[in-house]
């Protein structure tokens, strides 16, 4: 302990030796020709100075003195003596009075102005402010004039070691792969020393590992750390911690030092291959599970995490490969068994798969290792379960003739149960799919008969649903569809295609086509529809029409002659029969009806009316029209002019003199409707003149009927 005490204090009293012994020579006058110099050497004279200097005539002036140094922290007793100003014109007469201004100027800072001594009285640090820039001035003491230009100097802080070295961010982090190499760079960490760099060791840092040997190391002057040991395995230890230490004055004792934490994480690396828990897995399953349903899990743990840990999982051998099928979770790492195709406890009943484990991402340092794979056996039993009955086909395709009898059969499904104990079917229609009810079906054996005749031509197709149900247990079905076809039979006659009715000019030309007509047939024949064509018998010599059969199964109806007159005969009524190609055949008798009409030049049909034939020649039909039209208002004018002149004839007057009861007639029939209003004139009430002669004479007649005494 004292040995250490003694080197702390020579390493603290060696700069203040240095300065005291220094200190003279700076605050000495020089001769007094010489101009303003730094302890550089370097000239103090500025222009503007030497301006001010011709300014004041002087021929002969000079301050003398070297930079002046302080050192930080000193905190004696007495104010430390810094320096001395002087100026070559102070004869020693005491009338030069010195004036000092500037950074810490009477507060850090003091001068005796008598001899130019200055003094700090205040504890100066360099780190917080490392040099003053003073003004000094010398003046007259009684006048207070300048006697010289004011002139700059500075002062500056001695820097001693007494700020210990930081690290500013830490505590530090940092990773590195596991397995590395020895001497593998992890992270680098730096220190601050508030001290001065350039002066001294105080500043002057050098790094160790106080705790983290033997596994890193750190370079003394970069701090750069780095690992000590190689292949260090993450799955023994994954993390450290390593104190560093930053010592300055190079490392030397007396130096201060500050010390910081460092966690480094081993960051993993696929260097463990995937294992399994066990090599032998049981699973059993039931035969009517699900397609897609997970039988089992399978899991191979690796050491390693994250996507080093990852493994695929396949199915490399065994009996049931085609069944069963292995995918990989991602979440739980491990392989999922699923059915692809059903099982059938009575065809098989158990299975053996071997499943592999392997790593999806390798790491080719430790491909070397060996294969980062395993694999084990997997055993699944198949249990037996009540199965529903199987038909012999997923579906069925029946066809039936059109014509086909009540109560044959059309067709037969089958089933069975799958079972062990095999049970008894029945089957069953499923009346939603036939809702007419047009077939029926043998419980016992399947046979499906027809209940009601078919006709192709309103339904080609039937759709229906089989069921068959286990007798020994009824919840046990199963349903098929069935497709029933309906096959054509020869049982429609053709006929015209549509409603067809011919006109014939009467100017028309021996063998023109009159019409053109079709055919159609309700029936579907394999090979197509082809019609033949013929007149009655007693018309085959008709002395105006003939036929013509077209290529295309159509039939033209064309004129024999011309000279057709619609006055003699206005319509023909032309039978023809059309016969088609069944087995056998089937024809029927279709009637067209030609007119004939009267045509322009050109063909275009004008008038089949039998009246306009007879009309005056040279009148066309607009002419006509307009004289009907004239005649007919010619006798509305008529009518018109009559009745308003009969009307200007009678009296509109009633005279109040005439008694109009007289007229009045009483009878005992019962009403009778319009009889009554005949027998009775109304307008006589209205008109007394009536009673004097100006009846109608139906009514007078009417009245003359009645006898007297009828009331």
């Amino acid at each position: 302990m004292p040995e250490r005490l003694t080197e702390t204090l020579v390493d603290l009293w060696t700069p203040l030796i240095i300065l005291w012994i220094t200190l003279p020579t700076c605050v000495y006058m020089a001769p007094m020709n010489q101009a303003h110099t730094l302890t550089t050497g370097s000239p103090l004279g500025l222009s503007r100075q030497s301006e001010e200097l011709r300014i004041l005539n002087r021929s002969k002036r000079g301050w003398v003195w070297n930079q002046m140094f302080v050192l930080e922290e000193f905190s004696g007793p007495e104010p430390i003596l810094v320096g001395r100003l002087h100026t070559d014109l102070d004869p020693g007469s005491k009338k030069i009075k010195y004036i000092l201004s500037g950074d810490g100027a009477g507060t850090i800072f003091q001068i005796n102005d008598i001899t130019g001594d200055i003094h700090a009285i205040k504890r100066l640090d360099r780190e917080e402010k490392a040099e003053y820039t003073l003004t000094a001035q010398a003046v007259d003491w009684e006048t207070n004039k300048p006697l010289e230009p004011p002139s700059e100097f500075i002062i500056k802080v001695q820097d001693i070691n007494d700020n210990a070295p930081e690290f500013l961010n830490g505590p530090y982090h940092a990773t590195v792969p596991e397995m590395s190499i020895l001497g593998t760079s992890v992270t680098n960490v730096t220190a601050t020393d508030a001290d001065d760099p350039v002066y001294g060791n105080s500043a002057k840092l050098v790094y160790s590992i106080l705790e983290g040997q033997p596994y890193f190391s750190i370079e003394p002057e970069t701090a750069i750390i780095k690992t000590a040991l190689p292949n260090m395995d993450r799955e023994a230890k994954e993390e450290y911690l390593v104190v560093i230490q930053a010592k300055d004055m190079g490392g030397h004792s007396g130096g201060l030092s500050g010390t910081t934490t460092l966690t480094v994480t081993l960051t993993d690396v696929n260097d463990n291959p995937p294992k399994f828990a066990q090599s032998l897995y049981h699973f059993s399953v039931p035969e009517d599970v699900v397609l897609g349903t997970a039988i089992g899990r399978v899991k191979a743990n690796d050491q390693d995490i994250g996507e080093n840990a990852q493994s695929s999982y396949d199915i490399i051998d065994g009996d049931g490969t085609a069944l069963f099928e292995i995918t990989s979770d991602a979440q739980a790492q491990d392989g999922v068994i699923r059915l692809r195709k059903p099982l059938d406890f009575e065809t098989k009943k158990s299975y053996t798969l071997k499943v592999e484990a392997a790593n999806i991402h390798i790491d080719p340092r430790f491909s070397g290792r060996g294969p980062f794979k395993d694999t084990a056996t997997v055993k699944i039993v198949v249990e037996d379960a009540d199965e529903p009955p199987v038909f012999s086909s997923p579906t069925y395709l029946l066809e039936v003739h059109e014509n086909a009898a009540l109560n044959s059969v059309i067709g037969q499904v089958t089933a069975r149960d799958p079972d062990i104990t095999s049970s008894p079917i029945r089957f069953s229609i499923d009346r939603h799919t036939d809702l007419e009810r047009q077939f029926n079906i043998n419980a016992d054996d399947g046979k499906i008969t027809l209940a009601t005749p078919l006709d192709r031509e309103l339904s080609v197709w039937h759709n229906i649903t089989i069921i068959a149900t286990e007798i020994r247990n009824h919840s046990q079905i199963s349903r098929v569809p069935v497709a029933i076809k309906v096959l054509d039979v020869n049982d429609n006659a053709p006929e015209f295609a549509a409603e067809y009715e011919a006109f014939l000019c009467e100017n028309g030309k021996p063998g023109q086509v009159i019409q053109t007509v079709s055919a159609m047939d309700k029936d579907d024949p394999k090979n197509g529809h082809y019609f033949l064509y013929s007149l009655l018998p007693e018309m085959v010599n008709n002395p105006n029409f003939t036929i013509k059969k077209n290529e295309d199964n159509s039939l033209s109806i064309l004129a024999k002659h011309n000279g057709f007159n619609r006055q003699k005969q206005e319509v023909y009524l032309l039978p023809i029969v059309i016969s088609d190609s069944g087995n056998p055949p089937l024809s029927s008798t279709s009637t067209l009806t030609i007119r004939v009409c009267g045509c322009s030049n050109d063909g275009v049909v004008q008038s089949c009316n039998v009246e306009a034939y007879v009309l005056p020649i040279g009148l066309s039909m607009g002419a006509l029209i307009a004289i009907l039209a004239c005649i007919i208002l010619l006798l509305v004018i008529v009518v018109l002019f009559v009745t308003l002149r009969r009307h200007k004839n009678e009296p509109l007057i009633i005279k109040d003199d005439e008694d109009v009861r007289e007229n009045i007639i009483r009878y005992d029939d019962e009403g009778g409707g319009e009889e009554d209003t005949e027998a009775f004139d109304i307008a006589t009430l209205q008109n007394p003149d009536g009673i004097n002669g100006f009846l109608p004479h139906d009514r007078r007649g009417l009245l003359r009927g009645i006898p007297e005494n009828a009331a």
